[in-house]
């Protein structure tokens, strides 16, 4: 799972507990001004998640890392697909992040500043 704080003009999205070790990441920041869209989509998990380049990726089970997809990173940190976001950046090593979050709503909120 996923945890986001605003800290100043950035997100800070902090990956907890062993997924840090699934992921191989602990921490992502964003500038708010590369973050393009943020949507709920329970069914991203079920969708390609490309090549796997880093991370783990147990097929139904979980996916953790980053994978290439199109010629394009995108992070995941995915266990349970009813709390999936995607967020959509530009002019950032990653093009998305598809991540579980504790609630959707409330991080689609944050993220688009309607907080």
């Amino acid at each position: 799972m996923v945890r986001i704080t605003p800290e100043g003009d950035n997100f800070v999205f902090e990956v907890e507990g062993l997924h840090k070790l699934w992921s191989l990441r602990s921490r992502l920041e964003i500038p708010r001004r590369h973050i393009l869209n943020a949507r709920r989509d329970p069914f991203a998990f079920q969708e390609s998640k490309g090549w796997r380049t880093a991370g783990t990726d147990i097929p139904g089970l979980f996916a953790a890392g980053t994978f290439r997809l199109h010629g394009e990173r995108i992070f995941w940190d995915v266990r349970n697909p009813d709390n999936t976001i995607v967020v959509e950046l530009r002019d950032e090593s990653y093009k998305e992040l598809v991540i579980e979050v504790e609630d959707p709503d409330a991080a689609i909120a944050l993220l688009s500043g309607k907080q």
